[in-house]
C-alpha cells in the first residue's frame, strides 16, 4: 500500500479473492505427498519432493527426494539427493548424496556418488558408487563408465575414490 492506503500494482497482483496475500514462488518449493495418499504411476518434478504416503511406480526428481518415516516407495527413483527415513523397495539412482536414516528400510539396487547409512537402518541392497559414474540428464540417468561396487559402514560416509 502507498501512504494513502491504496494498493500498489505489485501487491494487488499477489492478492487472492479472499484478500490474503499469496506467497511468492520460490526456487526451493517442496512438493508433498501426505500420509494416507497413494499414487500409482510416474511422478516428475523439478523441485524437492517429500513422500509421507505411498508411491508405486516411478519418481523422477531434479532435486531432493525425502521419504518420511511413514512414507513407502516401491519402484524406481532418480534424483539429485535423497533422504530415506521410511521404506523403499526397488531401484534408486542418486547423482550426489543418499542419506539412509536409522528408521529406514531399504532393499533393491542403489547407485549413488556418496552414501550415509545410520546405525539401526535396514540396508539390503546391491550398491554401486563412484563420482561421475551416473549423470542426471533431464528425466533420467545415463552410465558414463564401469562403476565400482561398494558396501557401506553404518554411520559413516562412504565415498568411492
Amino acid at each position: 500500500m502507498d501512504m494513502f492506503g491504496k494498493e500498489t500494482t505489485k501487491e494487488s497482483a499477489n492478492k487472492s479473492k479472499n484478500g490474503s496475500v499469496l506467497p511468492a514462488s520460490t526456487t526451493h518449493a517442496l512438493n508433498s505427498l501426505v500420509q494416507g495418499t497413494m499414487v500409482e504411476g510416474s511422478v516428475h518434478c523439478k523441485t524437492d519432493f517429500r513422500v509421507d504416503g505411498n508411491i508405486k511406480g516411478k519418481l523422477f526428481c531434479d532435486a531432493k527426494v525425502i521419504i518420511g518415516p511413514t512414507g513407502f516407495v516401491e519402484g524406481e527413483i532418480r534424483c539429485q539427493n535423497a533422504v530415506i527415513e521410511g521404506k523403499f523397495e526397488g531401484v534408486i539412482q542418486v547423482a550426489e548424496l543418499l542419506n539412509i536414516r536409522e528408521s529406514a528400510a531399504v532393499s533393491g539396487d542403489v547407485t549413488t556418488n556418496k552414501l550415509i547409512v545410520q546405525s539401526g537402518a535396514v540396508f539390503n541392497v546391491a550398491c554401486t558408487m563412484g563420482e561421475g559414474k551416473s549423470v542426471l540428464s533431464g528425466s533420467g540417468f545415463k552410465k558414463e563408465s564401469n562403476p565400482s561396487s561398494s558396501s557401506s559402514n553404518a554411520g559413516k560416509v562412504a565415498e568411492a575414490k
